[in-house]
């Protein structure tokens, strides 16, 4: 079970998260990056929210619904649960006095993914860049 996310961090990529994490996220993410952009357009097209945010789990959790789970495109090793701003607000996962800050640290969905990492006891933000267009 998740801990209560209150505390929106002022370093979303922070150095603990960047050591232990990013090589993993970033092997998977590349595998699953396309799906995740579309996912995040359609989320701001259709009017959803304009703050997608996808969850990364190595097991089921209840949070956003499922996009892709593991071993769904080919060797990914997590599941990406699209969610949205507003759920992390109405589960406080996220403070409302909090959202101010988390609206103006989010970044471009064109260029960056949202990723709330889940792993244990561990939770945290990480806006991850898409590959570059070859």
């Amino acid at each position: 079970m998740i801990e209560d996310y209150t505390a929106l961090s002022n370093a979303p990529n922070s150095p603990e998260l960047n050591g232990k994490y990013l090589g993993l996220i970033s092997s998977d993410f590349i595998k699953v990056a396309d799906a995740l952009k579309e996912a995040a357009y359609q989320i701001k097209k259709r009017g959803f929210s304009d703050f997608p945010i996808f969850v990364c789990s190595q097991r089921p959790i209840e949070i956003g619904q499922k996009l892709i789970g593991v071993s769904e495109l080919g060797e990914n090793k997590w599941n990406y649960h699209a969610s949205l701003l507003e759920e992390f607000i109405q589960r406080k996962l996220i403070a409302e006095e909090n959202r101010e800050l988390f609206e103006q640290n989010y970044k471009d969905i064109e260029e960056f993914a949202c990723l709330f990492v889940v792993d244990g006891q561990f939770t945290n933000f990480i806006f991850i860049p898409y590959p570059d267009e070859a």
